[in-house]
């Protein structure tokens, strides 16, 4: 669902108000006390916005933002098999990440089907973290507990008692090594992308925290995120906040989050990502290894898939007026800005431009300045510099297909 939430920027985020049995993280108390305003999400209760939108999006590109994940998933899969079951269940090769890497890859079904996009992070020879999307974290821990039959492999899942709290932007490093362990700062500042360490927080007049402190995110800057149990997830929120603040970092929710993926062209579960997509259209099949000798789920499929190529494919779109384009909006064939008329009159021409795809997530860049979309069109308008039209209720307005991402981090 596409809302308007007031603040001059729009969410693809689901606003619906009825949260009654949404499921609420550890921090919920901390979030209203700071004026969040709330929305359900993959079944939790979660933070909106706390203010404006705009304003937390904008603190993420220029010092920090401060993000309550704890509706992910955390579930350990551990045992002498390890490596080789999750090359079995899941499509990625996890057998070569080394430990204190982290990888990203796919749980598909026997179609080929994307049942979520997930990290995994190598803790030990024989230990992983798989950490899969909110709305999908029961289905995954299930999934890899059936098919961890036959291996010798335990499957727990840890996501009732675990909170994720992230910090992105540019302070973000600045912001972290101040509140790990002295001996673990230089850690910190070598710690690579999509690398993790073990290290804890100290906090006056109680015990440290233990922190699983990796270098990823979901926004397209730099930046950490922080697994810890459940009952010392307040106590970590607020040494972040007392820490950042000075530094320009605010608390961030759902609305800048789904903003700041989209500029950095990251693809989110439920949008461009679902069992009706492989990861071929989504532009994601490197992810994918045939190279393993597991037959993992989905193989056949994937293998048939890759030789027969997509029928659409994930594409970038920029829009050079001031309307944005939202998810399920159609996207027709265009000759460029001089085309732009109306979906029932076509192309200013008499006839009806074709219609070659949908948006699949759409709104106003807040760094770019401008309308941005991602969408699945044919092949044959995929090619960047290709002008498209989008119907925007009933007007085509022009766009144009460009490479991926729209916003990169000067680093």
């Amino acid at each position: 669902m596409t809302t308007n939430t007031g603040t001059g920027t729009n969410t693809d985020i689901d606003t619906a108000t009825d949260t009654g049995t949404a499921r609420r993280t550890a921090l919920h108390a901390e979030h209203e006390q700071l004026g969040a305003s709330f929305t359900d999400f993959g079944g939790w209760d979660m933070p909106l916005k706390y203010g404006s939108e705009l304003a937390e999006h904008r603190a993420v590109r220029e010092a920090a933002g401060l993000f309550d994940l704890s509706h992910m998933g955390e579930v350990w899969v551990s045992g002498a098999d390890a490596a080789t079951f999750l090359n079995t269940a899941l499509a990625g090769n996890l057998a070569v990440v080394a430990v204190g890497k982290a990888k990203y890859s796919f749980i598909c079904n026997e179609r080929g089907g994307i049942v979520d996009d997930l990290i995994v992070y190598r803790v030990s020879e024989t230990r992983y973290l798989v950490v899969p999307n909110a709305g999908n974290a029961t289905t995954v821990a299930a999934a890899l507990a059936e098919r961890a039959a036959g291996f010798d492999v335990e499957v727990r899942d840890a996501s009732a008692e675990t909170s994720l709290i992230a910090v992105q932007g540019p302070a973000a490093e600045r912001i972290v090594r101040e509140v790990v362990r002295i001996e673990d700062r230089a850690r910190v500042t070598d710690l690579a992308y999509y690398a993790w360490l073990a290290t804890a927080v100290p906090i006056d007049g109680a015990a440290e925290i233990d922190v699983l402190l990796a270098r990823t995110g979901y926004t397209g800057e730099d930046g950490f995120e922080l697994i810890i149990p459940n009952d010392r997830a307040v106590e970590l929120w607020r040494r972040l906040l007392a820490v950042g603040e000075p530094l320009g970092l605010i608390p961030c929710g759902l609305a800048a989050r789904d903003s700041l993926r989209l500029e950095a062209g990251m693809p989110l579960y439920g949008n461009e990502l679902g069992l009706d997509t492989t990861p071929f259209e989504a532009g994601l099949g490197p992810v994918v290894s045939f190279k393993k000798p597991e037959r993992f789920v989905g193989r056949e499929a994937l293998e048939a898939a890759k030789v027969r190529g997509p029928e659409r494919v994930l594409v970038g779109l920029v829009g050079g007026g001031r309307r944005a384009g939202r998810g399920g909006y159609a996207v027709h064939a265009g000759a460029g800005a001089d085309a732009a008329g109306t979906a029932d009159d076509g192309a200013g021409d008499g006839a009806v431009a074709a219609v070659i795809g949908r948006i699949t997530s759409g709104q106003p860049s807040p760094t770019l300045g401008h309308p941005i979309a991602l969408a699945y069109v044919d092949p044959a308008y995929a090619e960047p510099g290709t002008p498209v039209q989008v119907d925007l209720r009933g007007k085509l307005e022009p766009y144009e297909v460009v490479r991926l991402p729209f916003y990169s981090r000067q680093k």
